[in-house]
């Protein structure tokens, strides 16, 4: 047997490489779909049937010599014509003079194919994939191992030895087929050892309905669909597969789905996670190492490292007959801003780098501030370090902290937590299993968090608060003024922070002595407060650093505080100090340099929290005339408004809103094209909104809010949703306590807008109807006729179809008059949308391609997917289906191109409408699958349709339980959204009901 072969699958012929005299294009094989044969890239003419026969037969020979007694029962089986023998010597000549020569031999009276080159024939190919994933398998890598049985699947290109007579090739078809269906089931069981449950339902529905009674792909549904959350579906796949076999084979399903049923229904805690480890070894696997640099001159503390690494040992020291950690272990340290836990925490968990061979993680979770880190998103940030795909990430906090812990199960994995805001925002991010540990730094004493080793922190013993002082400015400076190194580290209240700071500048101003230096913090005008505890001890600290800055250091330290958000790129830097971004770059250096600033990535920098507190407080004092405070925000404020509108027409040429924003003085940036456009919108995306936020009255909350309309791609991708609603919503109230009409109006325009995208009809509708009322007023046709699109839709959805073409056409009207075309475009489609909803399925198809016509000649991309969307969905009504199928792949297409991942899912659940009025229920359901697992833009409402079709495909499918499963969960959503399809679910209910 050939080595390279997998266990369990099909032999080939040996293959040799071919010798010096080869020809450059070597001869490639075919058979895991349509029979071919290339030479490089030119396809041979490989002639009849029969003959394709022949040569396949001759190609899964093992590299044996058939017999023509062999070959012609291989082609014609038990009733051959009567010149069977001379068919087959005709078809060899004729292949023999195809192929290279030497390939096909003849020899005793028969055929054989040989000095083929290494991977000629594509099932070889496969073969030695599917070894290596069996082998990466067993090896535990299972990354690589799914990668690699996916190449081999993807192999093959439809049906096996497709269009070949002959009873041998349909034999081999039976046994191909049967491999790679048992491949297939193999790489979708390690898809749910790691965790990728919503991508296997919709594979796996569509497996069910192609094979019924494989239980194999049955019972890796129910568990995909248990692990997702959806029990009751789990349990109706089994109830339609013990049906389906009574029905069709007469026996009730195998023992181990009758135990999973079991297991589902008692809520095994083991089925929620994988049945195996998902670890990889340790040569291969996704190994984080996050930690920060240790810093070179620590200092003392040595009462506490030994503390904390004892606590880290005990993660990691294995019991007697353990091999293994026994704990999982946290260590909590609490202390006031500057007294150095973050650095303690990093130099003990570089000493314990050795004891978590599997990596280091670690996150500023910014508690300080004013806007503490997700979990959610930390979580997802650890996810994609620890090796898991952007598409298995799933949404909610539950599942992420869920995943997280099973992705660490077996490993040894150190987690630094920087910066808490208290033990709720740590929890979720806590292994959770033996032979991990977490180290845990905070202003505030955990005492709450369940387990943890509590390490408070105090300041620095004069002895370790002279040794960090001495090792940054010197010894030798430091031998002849012992007495005023003293009087510096107490002055400084012995925070380590305080006193490398004060050392820093010591030690970069070569001409003054330590008595200078400790003259200077004796002043309490210098030292504030008298460098109190808490956090004014660290503001005296920077008052230190402050106050050795050049001006215009220090003018940027004072401006640069002002603005919020996580950190701040150069060129944003540069608005708000009003200077070259070169120039910019070098004063942020310089305060890198001071420790002042931090350079959180190339071209973008933060400030520690304390020390944005301290700026502002220095820009309060220092800044003159005290209206460049005001300035400088407003630089910034142009500076993003300018910018995101340019992305805006870049995204949408010919649209007319960025015509209506408020005028700005300072220029923005300029993009060559969309793509890099799209980066810097979903790059800056944080802390644009936050400038908006940070914007209170007048010209300054006027502009805020147009930002939020040149910036609606972030609301509508649902990446900064939470964001974008929470700014809304601020400036908002603003304008209504200013009693700025015009401004309040344009806000609730763009909070619609969010509430319309997560299918909160009620609230986006209120908040609609006020815009429109309060545009009037003001005299602003604009927000009138977006806020009419999103009450027309709303209408629309809720089937008030009078009222949705009223506000439609007022939409459509005043874009019209506008000029903007574009905003007519999409309002036509959005009346397509309405007029196939009732039957007008003409007049639909008319409008959506009047819109798609009108995107096609501005050159727009992301909107003509609305277009083609629109146009899909008409033309899926009015029967047009392959044309109707062609317009939604080019709109999925370019959503996808343009992280339009809510409208992604959305155009999966009409692909799937439109399979099923096809009568194909197969397709509908795998494309429903796609679109729960992605997301949709309407929320409650739209997911209630999705899971109707989903029920529909189900049910023609003869799988009618979980048909009923779908259309209950449906019925709740729909019922509670007040959509109209609540009453054709009902009925689709009720037969199921009182059977």
């Amino acid at each position: 047997m050939d080595d390279r072969v997998g266990h369990g699958g099909p032999r080939v012929p040996e293959q040799r490489r071919p010798g010096p005299s080869a020809e450059p294009a070597a001869l490639r094989f075919d058979v895991l779909g349509p029979v071919r044969a290339r030479r490089g890239e030119e396809q041979l003419a490989t002639g009849s049937p029969q003959q394709r026969a022949l040569l396949s037969a001759l190609l899964l020979r093992e590299g044996r010599t058939a017999t023509a007694a062999e070959l012609i029962d291989a082609l014609w089986g038990e009733e051959p014509p009567s010149q069977a023998l001379a068919a087959v010597r005709t078809y060899a000549s004729r292949l023999r003079k195809v192929l290279d020569p030497g390939v096909l031999v003849s020899e005793s009276g028969g055929y054989a194919v040989r000095g083929l080159g290494e991977g000629a024939l594509d099932l070889t190919v496969a073969q030695e994939w599917a070894a290596q994933a069996e082998k990466a398998r067993g090896a535990g890598d299972l990354t690589l191992a799914r990668d690699v049985l996916n190449r081999a699947l993807g192999l093959w290109d439809g049906e096996t030895l497709a269009g070949v007579p002959g009873p041998y090739a349909e034999a081999q078809r039976v046994r191909l087929e049967e491999w790679r269906l048992g491949l297939l089931e193999s790489r979708l069981d390690m898809d749910l050892e790691q965790g990728c449950h919503a991508e296997a339902v919709s594979e796996l529905t569509a497996l069910t309905a192609a094979y019924p009674l494989r239980e194999r792909f049955r019972e890796l549904l129910m568990l995909a669909l248990y692990r997702g959350g959806r029990q009751a579906e789990a349990l109706a796949v089994y109830a339609d597969t013990r049906r389906l076999l009574a029905e069709e084979l007469g026996v009730d399903p195998r023992a181990g789905l009758r135990e999973l049923q079991r297991r589902i229904l008692q809520a095994d805690p083991e089925l929620a996670e994988p049945s195996a480890p998902a670890a990889e070894p340790a040569a291969a696997a996704v190994r984080p190492a996050q930690l920060p640099a240790n810093v070179p001159d620590f200092t003392g503390r040595s009462s506490s490292v030994k503390e904390l690494s004892e606590v880290l040992a005990g993660a990691t020291e294995g019991g007697a007959g353990t091999g293994g950690g026994r704990v999982m272990a946290v260590s909590a340290l609490a202390g006031i801003g500057g007294v150095g836990k973050t650095t303690l925490a990093v130099h003990v968990a570089h000493r314990a780098r050795p004891a978590f061979p599997d990596g280091q993680l670690y996150v500023d979770l910014q508690g300080a501030g004013a806007r503490a880190a997700d979990p959610e998103t930390v979580l997802g940030s650890f996810l994609r370090a620890l090796g898991t795909a952007d598409s298995a990430i799933p949404d909610s906090l539950e599942d992420r902290a869920a995943l997280y812990r099973s992705v660490l199960d077996g490993r040894r994995v150190l987690v630094l937590l920087d910066n808490a805001k208290d033990a709720a925002q740590v929890r979720p991010l806590l292994p959770g299993t033996e032979g991990c540990a977490a180290l845990v730094t905070s202003r505030v004493r955990m005492v709450d968090l369940a387990g943890a080793h509590l390490v408070d922190l105090d300041v620095m013993s004069p002895d370790e608060a002279i040794a960090l002082f001495t090792r940054i400015v010197g010894e030798e400076r430091v031998a002849s003024e012992r007495k005023a190194a003293l009087d510096v580290v107490a002055a400084c209240g012995f925070l380590p922070l305080a006193i490398r700071i004060a050392a820093s500048r010591l030690a970069a101003r070569r001409t003054w002595t330590v008595s200078v230096l400790a003259a200077k913090l004796a002043d309490e005008r210098r030292r504030l407060d008298e460098l109190q505890a808490g956090d004014l001890a660290v503001k005296a600290t920077f008052e230190l650093g402050y106050g050795a800055l050049e001006p215009a250091q220090a003018r940027a330290f004072r401006l640069l505080g002002l603005a919020d958000g996580p950190d701040i790129s150069l060129t944003a830097a540069a608005a708000v100090l009003d200077l070259p971004a070169e120039d910019t770059e070098d004063i942020l250096e310089s305060l890198v340099d001071t420790s002042l600033l931090e350079s959180a990535a190339p071209g973008r920098y933060r400030f520690h929290d304390l020390v944005r507190l301290y700026a502002r407080a220095c820009a309060e004092r220092d800044e003159w005339p005290p209206a460049e405070r005001d300035a400088a925000l407003s630089r910034l404020l142009d500076f993003y408004l300018s910018t995101a509108a340019g992305v805006y027409a870049i995204e949408r040429p010919g649209d007319r809103t960025v015509v209506h924003l408020e005028p700005t003085s300072y220029r923005g940036l300029s993009f060559g094209e969309r793509t890099e456009a799209l980066d810097w919108l979903f790059a800056e995306a944080q802390c644009l909104l936050a400038c908006a936020r940070q914007q209170q009255t007048g010209s300054g909350l006027r502009r805020a809010v147009d930002l939020l309309w040149a910036a609606k791609d972030l609301a509508e991708s649902g990446a900064n949703a939470k964001q974008y609603e929470r700014a809304a919503l601020a400036l908002r109230d603003l304008a209504r306590n200013c009693g700025d009409r015009r401004t309040e109006g344009r806000a609730r325009t763009a909070l619609s807008n969010v509430h319309l995208a997560a299918g909160r009809y009620p609230e986006a509708d209120e908040e609609a109807a006020c815009a429109i009322g309060l545009a009037t007023e003001a005299a602003d046709p604009t927000p009138i006729s977006w806020a009419s699109t999103d009450r027309g839709i709303i209408a629309l959805n809720q089937g008030r179809y009078e009222e949705a073409e009223r506000l439609l056409t007022t939409a459509r009207d005043g874009y019209r008059a506008d000029g903007n075309r574009p905003g007519e475009a999409s309002a036509l489609c959005n009346l397509a949308q309405l007029y196939q909803r009732i039957d007008r399925t003409d007049t639909a198809v008319s409008l959506a391609r009047q819109g798609v016509e009108i995107f096609e000649q501005l050159g727009l991309t992301l909107r003509l997917a609305n277009g083609r969307y629109s146009l899909g969905v008409a033309l899926t009504r009015a029967g047009h289906l392959r044309e109707g199928l062609e317009q939604l792949t080019d709109a999925l297409t370019i959503f996808g191109n343009n992280r339009q991942r809510l409208w992604e899912g959305t155009t999966q659940f009409r692909i799937a409408q439109l399979h099923l009025a096809a009568h194909r229920p197969a397709r509908a359901a795998q494309h429903a699958e796609q679109s729960l697992a992605i997301g949709v833009i309407g929320g409650d409402l739209i997911r209630g349709s999705v899971l109707n079709t989903l029920g529909k495909s189900l049910h023609a499918l003869g799988q009618s339980d979980r048909s009923r499963a779908c259309w209950q969960e449906a019925l709740v959503l729909l019922e509670r959204s007040g959509a109209p399809e609540a009453a054709e679910v009902r009925r689709l209910l009720a037969p199921l009901d009182a059977a």
